[in-house]
């Protein structure tokens, strides 16, 4: 796959998820909980065993994305109304997501 197609033309925040433009033209929308139960950080999935231990059966299903911000020219970090901040989503995860969403 082009490396630009993981890069996002458009961020924004939208009542069911996080809104993507895609340069490549394509949209989707990440939902809220999917996003958080979705997180790759050291709390969310083991640093040694890369085992999940949390997920989406775990996140309170009224959970929004609070803000978000870019990291770099790679990914964005977000903070959830759960306050849980320390997950980076890279665009390629996150376009990998939008992927295994609609799967």
């Amino acid at each position: 796959m082009a490396e630009g197609k993981y890069e996002p033309v458009l961020i924004d925040l939208t009542p069911d998820g996080l809104y993507i433009k895609w340069q490549d033209g394509y949209e989707s929308i990440l939902p809220h909980r999917y996003l958080r139960g979705n997180c790759g950080c050291a709390q969310c999935v083991d640093e040694i065993t890369h085992i999940r231990k949390v997920g989406i059966s775990d996140v309170a299903g009224n959970i929004i994305v609070e803000e978000f911000m870019e990291i770099g020219r790679y990914a964005i970090g977000i903070l959830f109304s759960d306050l849980h901040e320390t997950g980076i989503y890279p665009y390629k995860m996150l376009r990998d997501l939008t992927t295994r969403l609609e799967d």
